[in-house]
């Protein structure tokens, strides 16, 4: 019987071993995978940003920035927006602060108001 029990201690130690092994390896690619996005990331903001800085007068991109602080997600969209504008060549010139004005007021236009009335 003693045999029997080093046998399985040694093939459970073994096993073990090989679990310990996988999830370090598992661990080490699900780190790489995460540093490839973020540089990923990184490099699509300094696209956005050069980009930006082409298309934006410096009002405009002074009113998306003070914007950012308050609605991040509404500010995303609109530069998405305007980098597709710019890439499909409907944009004449340099975005001025007037023109982001008016997409705002046309974005915020498409929120519904909700109402409640008490009888």
């Amino acid at each position: 019987m003693s045999d029997l029990d080093e046998i399985r201690q040694k093939r459970m130690a073994e096993l073990q071993a090989q679990q310990a092994a996988a999830q370090q390896q598992q661990a080490q690619q699900q780190q790489m995978a995460q540093i490839q996005q973020q540089e990923a990331q990184a490099q699509f903001e300094a696209q956005k940003k050069q980009i930006l800085g082409q298309i934006l007068t410096s009002e405009a991109r002074n009113r998306l920035a003070n914007l950012k602080l308050t609605k991040p997600e509404l500010v995303n969209n609109i530069e998405l927006q305007l980098i597709q504008s710019a890439q499909a060549g409907s944009l004449r010139g340099k975005v001025t602060d007037e023109q982001i004005k008016v997409l705002l007021r046309q974005i915020a236009g498409q929120k519904r108001e909700i109402k409640i009335t008490r009888k």
